[in-house]
């Protein structure tokens, strides 16, 4: 190849010494090549402008350092001299940055003393920020508590969310120091941690760095803070949940028993008590934030089984809750409650041995019985005695007991009407698990009467965990006819309860069927007393696997509760009284924010010729007794629908050149729920439903082309006009117009031509049987035939085994004869291999007696030579052998 190459180039070059001329213009084009190139590379390089460089994002004014160079040293140095500090990285040209921006401000303005905050541009090609981090969206919120960080931010970028945030950060634990505030505290329905710790030996114990760091630990890994942490330092406060050692965690749990951190078994550490509390906590209500954007969010909670989504005016991040949210929560808390489904199939396995009236001196009018209950094992296997606890052995414990659980709930202020008030509980006076002690105290009022008395409910039974009892109020008497207390364990259609920000998904709220405006509830506060009117609030169940939700209409003169329990409580039914609701295509376009012109709605006095039908004129429309109607099932992505769109446009216009009373309408099943007895299984489909026989729709034939000569023969063969023209006695006056006789006429003439058609029918099912019955003769014909053509092929079978065996046999003789053939040849080369030994035996021997005659003495020599002379003589006298004479006697010479 190099040699090819060379030789070129001394041709070249051999050329260009021979033609001065042309070694010029060479020169010349390489240039100018040269020249070009440079030319356009110079261009290329002013084609994408300098970026420009980046300039504050925030205003002077805002309290916020923005660094829109990217500096992150900067920022290390800055959050190492202040102890809380937000970092807001963003990128210029992004929207939802900008924003963000305002909202970040208002919050800098007003925790500006408290919080530091910063801002980094992350976009900056040349900055420190866009090297090292890789940000797959803005803008990105962390906050730093001291050395603890970073704490993500992830939900909306809302003032009030993002100060609720910071609040939340900036105080991760709550002081208890009464036991006022642990009751308040631990009466919200979520969780709650409370830490014991004692500050009398140091000012911070060793402890209490790890409980705080296990808070913001809770932070980190759910930003809404659904885990509220709690401390206690007072020992007398923390005896109320029978908490006596330093530096304990308690879990407190509404369902189930609370419990304490164990400390023997996992290390106390931050990341350990936020694991334990994460694993063994309770949540009841799941607070749902869609992000806005493509997100699966919905699907993943809304696969998990039937939701109730509630939409209320409520933060998340909010210390304080709103009364709606505490009845909805009290709500969820009382479906969630299986203790007392448990506990009344526990009490069925006990038995009331005895029970005893107490009177408690603190009080003349309390009265509480008190029942002795066994098990059925301990009464079958042994006769026990009542036995009640003594004053000196256990009285005052059973009086302490009464007086915790259940007096102070009875001396509570009764309502005019209330004239009795029942408070029960159950407790164990020991371990032992086959005995228990059941009280219920009541107050009777000085002026109820025996008449009075006997109105009143009887008391219930209501066991309850000696640790709740001991933490709060037990609830009031559970009566059995509210059917939403432990309702969770008594359906298989469970519900899980979601809570939605009804100012930020509103649109959700009206997709699925909220009624009004999309400012309405906005602007809206939230009743106090609880009466669900003007509270913005909004409630659906939606069931996924079904394909269903069903939407709350309230009754303005019910509240929030009843409502929401009689909404629960039917849905869980096993023949459940909801409606469907059915989403249109008007409200879609309410939730997504769509409007119409004006003059959109207003009706020409000219029949359209195409009706479009939406969820709410779907009924009206197609159920009209005096008109055919043709459906056309559609969707906006389906394709086939739109090459079918001029066939149906022209067989309306043909329809509405005839003056013909058929309706051609169309749906859009994608944006407009139907009923589903008018659902079809694919698109496009065509239905009839004829006038005056609704209920005889007929569909149009799948093997069938839609083109318009069979739709108007698929018209005329079922529509109700065609039917009915030839029997004039069928069709109604113009005077009487068409009453319920005419209908019934229809009905009957219907029915003579359905007689008929199974008389038609019979007579094709005759045939069929007669032509079964000729194939059947056929069949018989061809199984003869075929057993025939079997029993030849079985001859054949046993005369081709036959020969089988016999080539078997010859093949086995042939084999034989190999054998032996082997056989005598491995006895040939034995006789060979023997032939050969006797043959070197022969040679060796041989050549012992040539060294023999070496040595004898020379008169025997000499006759020896005298015979081979007189032998070479007699072969030289023959002819052809004087040559080889002579050869041999100079090889003689030659031979020494």
């Amino acid at each position: 190849m190099l040699r090819r190459v060379r030789q070129s180039l001394r041709q070249v070059l051999f050329l260009m010494a021979r033609r001065p001329a042309l070694l010029c213009g060479a020169i010349v084009l390489g240039v100018l090549l040269i020249l070009a190139v440079k030319f356009t590379c110079s261009r290329a390089k002013n084609v994408v402008a300098t970026a420009r460089p980046p300039v504050r994002f925030f205003s002077a004014e805002a309290p916020v350092v923005d660094l829109y160079l990217g500096q992150l040293d900067q920022v290390e140095r800055l959050r190492s001299m202040a102890e809380v500090s937000l970092i807001f990285f963003y990128a210029p040209w992004c929207a939802h940055s900008m924003a963000a921006r305002q909202e970040v401000q208002q919050v800098a303005k007003k925790l500006a003393k408290q919080v530091q905050f910063l801002a980094v541009n992350c976009w900056w090609s040349h900055g420190k920020c866009r090297r090292q981090n890789r940000f797959y969206q803005y803008p990105i919120i962390h906050l730093f508590y001291r050395r603890f960080g970073p704490i993500e931010y992830k939900g909306p970028f809302v003032a009030a969310y993002v100060e609720s945030f910071i609040l939340r950060v900036i105080t991760p634990l709550t002081y208890l120091p009464s036991r006022a505030t642990l009751d308040e505290f631990l009466s919200c329905h979520e969780p709650r941690v409370v830490g014991f710790f004692q500050f009398n030996s140091s000012p911070q114990p060793p402890g209490y760095i790890t409980y705080l760091s296990s808070a913001l630990q809770a932070l980190r890994r759910d930003f809404r803070g659904v885990v509220r942490f709690g401390v206690i330092t007072n020992k007398q406060v923390a005896g109320a949940i029978s908490l006596t050692e330093d530096e304990t965690v308690y879990l407190y749990r509404k369902l189930n028993s609370s419990l304490i951190f164990p400390r023997r078994e996992r290390n106390f550490t931050s990341e350990a008590i936020c694991n334990w509390v994460f694993e063994h906590h309770e949540t009841v209500l799941h607070w749902l934030q869609p992000p806005g954007t493509k997100s699966r969010l919905l699907e993943h909670e809304l696969t998990k089984g039937p939701a109730l989504l509630l939409f209320l005016p409520h933060n998340p991040l909010g210390s304080n809750p709103s009364p709606i949210l505490q009845q909805v929560a009290d709500i969820a808390v009382r479906y969630h409650s299986c203790d007392n489904n448990n506990h009344s199939s526990l009490d069925k396995s006990f038995t009331s041995l005895c029970c005893q009236s107490v009177l408690l001196p603190e009080s003349s009018t309390s009265v509480c019985e008190v029942c002795l209950s066994l098990s059925q094992s301990i009464l079958t296997s042994s006769p026990v005695g009542c036995s009640f606890p003594s004053t000196a052995q256990g009285g005052d414990l059973l009086h302490s007991y009464l007086r915790n659980c259940c007096l102070h709930q009875v001396s509570a202020p009764m309502s005019i009407k209330t004239t009795t008030l029942v408070v029960c509980s159950n407790f164990l006076n020991s371990y032992s698990p086959f005995s228990q002690y059941s009280a219920c105290c009541r107050k009777v009022e000085p002026q109820l009467n025996d008449s009075q008395a006997k109105e009143e409910p009887d008391m219930q039974r209501v066991p309850i965990t000696p640790a709740s009892s001991s933490i709060l109020p037990s609830p009031g008497p559970q009566q059995g006819g509210d059917g939403i207390t432990g309702l969770r364990c008594r359906t298989n259609r469970t519900l899980r309860f979601y809570v939605l920000d009804v100012a930020l998904n509103w649109p959700l709220a009206m997709r699925l069927g909220a009624p009004g405006n999309r400012s309405a509830p906005l602007h809206q506060e939230a009743g106090a007393q609880g009466d669900g009117s003007g509270d913005g609030s909004f409630a659906a169940i939606v069931n996924l696997k079904d394909e269903v939700h069903y939407v709350l209409h309230r009754d303005p003169a019910t509240t929030l509760t009843e409502s929401l329990e009689a909404f629960i409580r039917n849905f869980s039914a096993p023949y459940s009284l909801l409606q469907r609701h059915l989403v249109g295509e008007e409200d879609r376009k309410r939730g997504e924010g769509e409007t119409r012109h004006p003059d959109e709605h207003q009706h020409s006095p000219q029949r359209p010729l195409i009706t479009e039908l939406t969820t709410s004129t779907f009924l009206p429309s197609v159920m009209d007794l005096q008109k055919d109607v043709l459906l056309f099932y559609y969707t906006q992505w389906c394709g086939f629908c739109s090459v079918l769109n001029h066939i149906i446009i022209q067989l309306a216009r043909l329809l509405q050149q005839s003056n013909s009373t058929i309706t051609v309408a169309r749906v859009n099943v994608a944006r407009n729920d139907l009923p589903w007895e008018f659902m079809v299984d694919h698109v496009p489909s065509i239905l009839l439903f004829p006038k005056y026989r609704k209920q005889f729709s007929v569909k149009f034939p799948d093997d069938l082309p839609i083109t318009l000569p069979n739709l108007l023969h698929f018209i005329l063969q079922h529509s109700g006009y065609v039917q009915y023209a030839d029997k004039p006695v069928t069709a109604p006056s113009e005077a009487e117009g068409p009453g319920p006789g005419a209908v019934f006429r229809a009905e009957f003439l219907a029915l003579q031509r359905e007689v008929q058609l199974l008389h038609h029918a019979r007579e094709r099912l005759s045939q069929q049987l007669a032509q079964l019955w000729r194939d059947n003769r056929r069949l018989t014909f061809d199984t003869r035939t075929l057993e025939a053509q079997n029993a030849e092929l079985k001859q054949e079978r046993q005369s081709l085994e036959e020969q089988h065996r016999e080539k078997s046999r010859q093949l086995g003789e042939a084999v034989r004869r190999l054998q032996e053939l082997a056989d005598t040849s491995e006895n040939l080369l034995n006789e060979n291999t023997l032939l050969r030994v006797l043959l070197r035996a022969l040679k060796d021997r041989t050549e012992r007696q040539n060294r023999k005659e070496a040595i004898w003495p020379p008169d025997v020599e000499v006759c020896r030579e005298s015979r081979e002379r007189e032998k070479r003589k007699g072969e030289e006298r023959r002819p052809g052998n004087e040559g080889r004479t002579e050869m041999d006697e100079n090889e003689q010479r030659l031979d020494p």
